[in-house]
């Protein structure tokens, strides 16, 4: 909970320059048409394994038009497109990614008219994609259903739900027994009961995860009259003088007081209010917030307090108390991060990247997430970033986000393979998650779709194992390109390498740097730009650790063709690989399957 850092000014934003959003609690992501001309959709986020795919298209395309299922470059099936609404049956094995694409054939050329991908797992933590909800006013059931249908596009399979509580110390308004239709949160705007139901039955109709926001150790000024002892505090003194807090002014209820995690009483309480949530709510877990370093703190009695251990107990004791829930916990800035891994009771690790760009640039990306998989004693939990775009541009005023900046910070989060919280019911600028100053344009909604397509159906190349992130030395062969192994340069474009655990198949991402005025990974100030065009270029490859006889190579890239898969011709000599590279604008994935 770094993310109430700059909640005043945030919150100030919002409620000077959006009342009426804030009142009618929509802010949807829009799309479709006039954004993309095909226009493909299914009717969940992801698949179990046996499962039908529903699929529709905007309008019929023109001319003979075929359907086309993929898993990575294998072709599995074609049909003629005779509907704009039809079904897939895909192959019945767990955790694997598909492409959809439609094509015609024009003057003998084959074009990409659209594309979709289709995950079909049957745990959403193998391949989590994390977006958030954060206005719960009055809503219809429509527009519950146009918020949810716009996350379904981008195949958002985790919700989490910010600022939805009562209280940090008792999240469900009312009781168990008669719980309240309405109530305040904590910036005092009314939530409804129908709204976060209707939410939840609206993620679970799309096979997404609903999980509820709370720290795990806040509590608010009235606390003791709902029955938190001063006892289970963290203090900043020997003598229990003075409460840590997170001073909070108008227009919040409260500040926010931090209780002892691993405090026995606090936990028995706060597990009890826990429940009592889930008795009303069908969330399917708790994501759970903290506030990053807090210095020396005292318990009660004077003893220094290791609340980060406490982490550890706190998710061990949520996790007893109710067994079938999905818990996720917040490293802010990696602070906890071991202890939280300890846990071996969470889904998926989730950063709040507070690192500063100028200190380490696009390495704040890889170091994180490589840094986290290192933490995971039994390897397979997955990372998201809630890595926060055009920050210091955001607090400005409304405006639109800079897109090459987005695209650039998305494919190296992707690239190294993790995940990015950024889409809700708008997209993050900021740590306090209503706050919608910056909205996409038109550009970047269609290439925010393209790149969670690209990371769904290519998934099982992304974050499906592999083993250490190896070196990939890249050569422009009429020098046209500077290339570099990551970390980036600017003016070149950096090479990132993984080889699966198969032992027979390599890929090599190339993120464009050519045209980089700055390497910091928020592009803080909005003023990252365009990065040139680089097509039809020949370059040879050589791969760490790997060799044999190369029996194919393909590439391809959420800029183009709608992130289609394309086969490539080579050449091998040995352990080097000469090709022509069909086009490289942010990020090019090639493939290199071995014999």
């Amino acid at each position: 909970m770094r993310r109430i850092t700059y909640i005043l000014l945030s919150a100030a934003l919002v409620l000077g320059s959006c009342i009426d959003e804030v009142d009618s609690s929509v802010n949807p992501i829009t799309y479709g048409d006039g954004y993309m001309e095909v226009y493909l959709s299914t009717d969940k986020a992801a698949y179990i394994p046996g499962e039908e795919v529903k699929i529709k298209l905007n309008k019929m395309v023109e001319g003979n038009a075929t359907i086309r299922y993929r898993h990575l470059n294998q072709v599995i099936e074609e049909t003629p497109l005779t509907s704009n609404e039809w079904s897939w049956n895909p192959p019945t094995d767990d955790y694997k990614g598909y492409m959809v694409d439609i094509y015609t054939i024009e003057n003998g050329v084959e074009v990409i008219k659209g594309s979709i991908a289709i995950d079909v797992s049957s745990d959403p933590k193998m391949f989590p994609r994390n977006g958030f909800l954060s206005e719960y006013g009055k809503m219809s059931e429509s527009e519950i259903n146009k918020v949810m249908d716009n996350l379904n596009r981008y195949h958002i399979n985790y919700v989490q739900y910010q600022d939805w509580h009562y209280k940090h110390h008792m999240p469900l308004a009312g009781s168990v027994s008669a719980p309240m239709e309405v109530w305040k949160d904590i910036i005092n705007r009314d939530c409804y009961r129908t709204t976060v139901d209707g939410y939840i039955k609206a993620g679970h109709e799309r096979n997404m995860k609903s999980l509820f926001y709370n720290l795990a150790y806040g509590a608010l000024s009235d606390a003791e009259e709902d029955g938190v002892s001063e006892e289970w505090y963290m203090f900043k003194d020997d003598n229990h003088g003075t409460i840590d807090a997170h001073i909070l002014g108008s227009p919040f209820k409260s500040s926010i007081y931090l209780t002892n995690p691993g405090n026995d009483g606090w936990i028995d309480y706060i597990g009890q209010k826990t429940s009592d949530v889930y008795d009303v709510y069908d969330f399917d877990g708790y994501q759970i917030d903290q506030l990053g370093g807090r210095g020396t703190l005292y318990d009660y009695r004077g003893d220094v307090i290791d609340y980060e251990s406490g982490f550890t107990k706190f998710i061990k004791a949520m996790k007893n108390k109710e067994p079938e829930k999905r818990l996720v916990m917040n490293a802010v800035g990696g602070f906890g991060g071991q202890k939280i891994a300890d846990s071996e009771s969470t889904d998926f690790f989730y950063v709040e990247v507070w690192d500063k760009p100028t200190d380490r640039g696009f390495e704040v990306i890889s170091n994180t997430i490589t840094g986290q998989d290192n933490l995971d004693k039994n390897g397979g939990r997955k990372t998201i970033l809630a890595a926060y775009m055009n920050y210091d541009f955001g607090k400005i005023g409304r405006s639109y986000f800079n897109t090459p900046g987005v695209l650039m910070a998305n494919a190296a989060i992707h690239a190294w393979g993790g995940a990015h919280l950024e889409l809700g019911e708008h997209m993050l600028c900021n740590e306090y998650f209503p706050n919608s100053n910056l909205t996409m344009n038109g550009e970047l909604k269609k290439s925010m779709i393209t790149f969670y397509d690209f990371i769904t159906a290519y998934e099982n190349l992304l974050r499906d194992g592999g083993n250490a992130w190896t070196g990939v030395d890249a050569v422009s062969l009429t020098g046209e390109i500077n290339f570099n192994q990551w970390p980036p340069q600017k003016g070149n474009v950096a090479t990132v390498g993984k080889n699966l655990d198969d032992g027979k198949t390599s890929v090599v991402h190339l993120l464009n740097y050519t045209n980089a005025i700055h390497l910091d990974w928020c592009d803080t100030n909005a003023d990252q730009q365009e990065q040139d065009l680089i097509e039809n270029k020949e370059i040879e490859l050589s791969i760490d650790g790997r060799s044999g006889t190369i029996k194919s190579v393909w590439c391809a890239s959420p800029d183009f063709d709608f992130g289609v898969p394309r086969t490539l011709e080579f050449t091998q000599n040995s352990d080097k690989i000469k090709l022509t590279l069909p086009a490289l604008k942010y990020w090019t994935m090639i493939v290199v399957e071995y014999e």
